[in-house]
Order: C-alpha cells, then structure tokens, then sequence
C-alpha cells in the first residue's frame, strides 16, 4: 500500500469513527494518578502524558492508541529479533536498542489511556479494520524472513522493513494529529513524527553502507 493510499485510508476510518462517537471526558483511575506501567514522581516525562480528569479526549484518541500499541509492539518485536542475532554491525544494533527504549514505554502509556478511558487495549487490528489496516505492518512471512537472515543480509532486511513500519507510524500519528483531541496524545504523535522521521533518515543512511 503506498502513503497516499494509505493516508486515506487511516482518515477514512478516522471520519467513520468520529461519527460514531463523541467526546467523552476522561476517568481518573482508581488509586490517583498513577497508571499501569507508569511510576514515578508528577515531574516525570512519563507524568506529564497521564490522562487528565478535565481533559476530553474522542474516538480518534482511541482509534490512534488501539493501533499503535499492536503497531510499536511489532517494531519491539523486530528489534529483539535483530538484537538477538551475531554479527550485526554495532550501528544497527545500536539504532535496534534506540527503538526498544523509545516504544516500549509508549506502548505502557498509550494503554494507560486506554484504560483511563474504559477502551479495551490493542483490539485495532488489519484484520478487524478491513480497508483501514495499520500502515507498515510487516506479514507474518516478513517477520519469518527477518528472523531466518544472518549477519548483513539481517541488518539490511531489519532496515528496510523498519523504514516502511515508521513511515506507516508517521501517517497514523499524522491522522491523530489532525482529527485528535486529547493533548497528551496529540502530543505524542508529534513527537513519534519528529524522532520517527529522524530516524528514517538515519537507517536511509545505515543502509547505504551495507
């Protein structure tokens, strides 16, 4: 699926479910502020996305995170298999771990949300949207290939796949952006834009030195 196809896409199922729902204010959960997998002190980065009682977020902010979670879970995955392997040049390993560290915790906070909100976690799904598919997905075959390579021809496949997994991230991030209502998660896909972007860049880069 190219970008564009894919951006109408997103918006597509965006629009159909902003009809379908309203905007509802957010639930403090039990216990006060803090959220599953979220520790720490108010002053925290993490403290600063915790759902607001006084915020309203829509069914785009939920949408958005029901996506993402499965959508980063699998580029974790992805990392894990590539950090798992021998012989992988110490700059993809490097830009692997990079990516671990960034969307395992977002993955924590989005479904903080989530539950904040009364939303089930990570039910979006290819095969539960048809026509409106998580962008950049890689298919079971893909994952299969990647854990079958070895050494260089491993690190290239990792990079390649990882570049169209961000850019399918960037084009999610880029709906909430524009349709979203809760800040901390708009918030969030601006920075996904910005570091996913950047790093882009840097496996384009990676790339041409294998």
């Amino acid at each position: 699926m190219n970008t564009k196809i894919r951006n109408i896409s997103i918006a597509a199922a965006l629009a159909a479910s902003l009809g379908l729902a309203g905007c509802a204010a957010v639930s403090t959960p039990a216990g006060g502020n803090t959220m599953p997998g979220m520790h720490g002190s108010s002053s925290s980065p993490m403290a600063s996305m915790m759902p607001d009682a006084n915020a309203d977020h829509n069914q785009a902010d939920i949408m958005f995170s029901q996506m993402m979670i499965p959508h980063h879970a699998q580029a974790v995955e992805m990392s894990d298999i590539i950090l798992a392997k021998q012989d992988i040049p110490a700059e993809v390993a490097t830009l692997a771990t990079k990516i671990k560290a960034a969307q395992a915790p977002e993955i924590k906070t989005m479904q903080g949300w989530l539950d904040a909100w009364n939303q089930p976690a990570g039910m979006m799904s290819a095969s539960a949207m048809p026509g409106h598919g998580m962008g950049g997905m890689v298919d079971a075959d893909g994952i299969n290939k990647l854990k079958s390579a070895q050494g260089t021809a491993a690190a290239r496949l990792f990079l390649e796949q990882m570049i169209g997994h961000h850019d399918g991230a960037i084009d999610m991030a880029n709906q909430e952006i524009s349709a979203g209502k809760y800040p901390a998660t708009i918030q969030l896909s601006r920075d996904i834009v910005t570091s996913q972007e950047a790093e882009i860049v840097e496996m384009k880069a990676l790339l041409a030195k294998l």
